[in-house]
């Protein structure tokens, strides 16, 4: 184990931290000794991952463990569909090694950059109205306490442990190996079409019910949408060609929108054009894929974001006060709205638990002012029951999350037994889950 002191900032770059010590473990009992080492120091610990959360979840100014050196043993149950790997391991690297043992995760979000244990703890998700987040698929998870124990956790061992720390901030450990329930390796079928957003709005269930997986995304200033599904099918006989792939997720979807960003931040009276254009430059496609390279595409363009997960049926409602917020606002927006679709779970601190929800991301270019547009959408959502995504940006507290969750007070009691001297604080946690 390693310590050094080291900056800190996240992909977005809107979040930055220098600790006073950063430790990068190479076995569980190296985490363990990290974490007794900032308690004899008197200071707090945090667990970095690839800082792709918005939030300062993952901001340390004590000490912080990377986990990208972790190893544990790495086993594939090819049978049983189960595989245990490192929390500090990254989806991508997860998902290459699934597919040499003809194996895949059921769902995944539209990045695989995250390491696992930050997917997890921030409650990531992709999009199927049948389908949970991520943290869904966990069977079993190992994680060091504020004291240094580790423990084991599942549904059969220390359930309630296990019914936290799935999605779990880290605020009540830090996961260092997760087992995870797999399927067989599979193909999918995508269908990519633009569409105007009435038309989609009147038929919600004709398209999250009718397709594996659905989304959808909103162009500013315009009535227009790109409809996304996915569908599983037996043979992957439809191969986007090579150049057809780069022409569209590299050139068009980074290098051209980058260019159309930079020019909307520099004439944002030109953001309203720049957005109808971009809506009718998006053809229609379809092809067939490995279901990770579909499910995943390359993000170059920076951006800040926020996400909340609603009830369904409160999709229309919140998607149509949006619309007047954009319209409203002193600035332009140069981002898409992107909208999922999620099933309800049991997790104690996922944003679908008890219910099936419709999820709505706002973006925002860097460099361009944000905060009025997230606030006022957020004071939307929240009226409607919304949840905040934990890994993306939002102004919640613990007093209003409270009544946001069944089983907050639950949570915050395990919390209080596996840190009783909130060794894993920080000023998000402090702002989330309170002191």
């Amino acid at each position: 184990m390693t310590g050094t002191t080291a900056t800190w900032s996240n992909w977005a770059g809107n979040q930055h931290s220098t600790a006073l010590l950063t430790v990068r473990p190479h076995s569980v009992s190296d985490v363990a000794e990290a974490v007794r080492q900032a308690a004899a120091a008197g200071r707090t610990v945090r667990a970095t991952g690839s800082g792709h959360s918005f939030t300062a979840t993952a901001v340390a100014d004590g000490h912080r463990i990377d986990l990208a050196a972790l190893e544990t043993d790495v086993t594939v149950d090819v049978a049983r569909r189960l595989v245990t790997v490192p929390a500090g391991m990254t989806l991508h690297t997860l998902n290459e090694l699934l597919a040499g043992h003809g194996l895949a995760m059921p769902n995944l979000g539209d990045i695989d950059a995250q390491t696992i244990a930050g997917a997890l703890s921030t409650g990531t998700h992709g999009t199927g109205a049948k389908l949970g987040c991520l943290s869904t698929f966990v069977v079993g998870l190992t994680l060091v306490t504020g004291t240094g124990e580790v423990l084991r956790c599942s549904a059969e061992e220390n359930r309630d442990v296990f019914d936290a720390a799935r999605v779990g901030l880290g605020a009540v450990g830090v996961l260092v190996e997760v087992t995870l329930r797999c399927v067989d390796a599979f193909v999918l079928r995508a269908h990519e079409r633009p569409a105007p957003l009435a038309e989609v709005l009147d038929d919600l269930p004709g398209l999250y019910d009718a397709h594996d997986h659905a989304e959808f995304y909103w162009f500013p200033y315009t009535d227009r949408v790109q409809v996304k599904t996915n569908d599983r099918v037996p043979a992957d006989d439809r191969p986007l060609p090579r150049w057809r792939g780069w022409l569209d997720d590299e050139f068009l979807s980074n290098t051209v929108f980058a260019g159309a960003c930079r020019l909307g931040r520099a004439v944002p009276a030109l953001a309203p054009r720049i957005s109808a254009v971009s809506a009718r430059a998006l053809t229609e496609r379809t092809y067939t894929g490995r279901s990770d390279r579909v499910f995943c595409t390359p993000r170059r363009v920076r951006f800040v974001e926020m996400e909340y997960g609603l009830p369904r049926e409160a999709l229309p409602t919140a998607l149509a006060e949006l619309r007047r917020i954009v319209d409203r606002l002193p600035f332009k927006v140069l981002f898409p709205v992107e909208v999922r679709f999620t099933a309800a779970d049991d997790i104690w601190l996922s944003h679908s638990y008890g219910r099936d929800s419709a999820y709505i991301a706002v973006h925002q270019y860097v460099g361009m002012p944000y905060e009025p547009y997230f606030r006022a959408f957020e004071q939307v959502a929240t009226e409607l029951g919304g949840r905040p995504h934990w890994g993306k940006l939002h102004w919640r507290t613990a007093e209003s999350l409270a009544s946001a969750y069944p089983r907050f007070a639950d949570f915050q009691s395990v919390r209080a037994r596996l840190d009783p001297h909130n060794l894993f604080q920080n000023p998000y946690l402090t702002q989330v889950l309170g002191a």
